[in-house]
């Protein structure tokens, strides 16, 4: 066990001792920026998510009422909402209510105060039961026929609309993560390559002397675990670089709308996973490598 472990500890120092003298820097940068783009893609829907969180992607539609209706037929029109079979809630929105969380938006309490009135109508939020494209047409054309109905807006539309969108480039993200990936497996093989061509003698003389395909391989795939394992730090780091430049500006925007939104570097677990990811494919690069090239050498 100790020797197996002695082993594996001289490959690891070869490995280390090897990596800045074998054009492996050059292949950490390029595995670093290869990495950097989807990680960075990921990172930012990731932060966005807290933003879709807070918006419903359930259909909705918001019934608002002629602005001189009274509360009488506000009440009557909520009894019609709530016996119609096509519909699961209802949820009234008065006038008064609505000033005042528009209020509370940065800049808007000095427009409305201008004003003088509150113009704001007395609205139902209604949650249908069919989220049909076509029942969701056919309701809001019935709801707005209503005599203290002064339009049917379906609030939700944006927002599903939004998180097809996300879904549509999460997958690009994971096609363009998975191309990346080969061709980051294609650099560290080519590197390991040219490795076990410059070390072509060494490895004939230690195969006449007894080594093992073990003993011979086991450098190289450490080297291709470093050079992607390193790559996979280097990422990280210009993520953060990335982040930190693009938070002034989101900063500012955010705070336009009196928000303190940020997008935020991966939690532990994501950037843990990055690493062992770029490992992994540091490790399979040089795997194919010394495979093929101690093939064609006859080991």
């Amino acid at each position: 066990m100790n020797a197996w472990l002695r082993q594996h500890r001289d490959a690891l120092r070869d490995a280390l001792a090897r990596l800045p003298r074998t054009g492996g820097l050059l292949s950490i940068v390029v595995i670093g920026v290869a990495l950097a783009l989807p990680a960075g893609g990921y990172v930012a829907l990731e932060s966005l998510r807290s933003l879709g969180a807070r918006m419903t992607l359930e259909p909705q539609l918001s019934v608002f009422l002629r602005p001189e209706a009274k509360r009488a037929e506000a009440e009557a029109l909520g009894v019609t909402l709530r016996a119609d079979a096509r519909i699961a809630r209802v949820r009234f929105v008065p006038r008064e209510q609505a000033f005042r969380e528009l209020s509370a938006v940065q800049g808007m309490s000095e427009i409305l105060g201008a004003l003088g009135r509150n113009p704001l109508p007395d609205a139902y939020v209604v949650q249908p039961k069919d989220d049909a494209p076509a029942a969701l047409e056919a309701l809001a054309r019935d709801l707005a026929r209503g005599a203290a109905v002064a339009h049917v807006e379906a609030d939700s539309a944006w927002a599903r609309r939004l998180g097809a969108i996300a879904a549509l480039v999460r997958t690009a993200l994971w096609l363009l993560a998975a191309l990346l990936a080969a061709g980051l497996v294609a650099v560290t093989f080519n590197t390991i390559r040219l490795q076990i061509l410059t070390r072509r003698d060494e490895i004939e003389l230690a195969r006449l002397i007894g080594a093992t395909d073990s003993f011979i391989r086991r450098p190289f795939y450490y080297l291709g675990l470093l050079q992607g394992l390193a790559g996979g730090v280097l990422a990280l780091g210009i993520v953060a670089a990335g982040l930190a430049l693009l938070n002034r500006q989101v900063a500012a925007l955010s705070e336009s709308y009196g928000s303190a939104f940020r997008l935020g570097f991966p939690g532990a677990g994501d950037a843990v996973a990055l690493l062992a990811f770029a490992a992994v494919l540091g490790w399979l690069g040089a795997s194919l490598s010394v495979t093929q090239q101690l093939r064609r050498m006859g080991t």
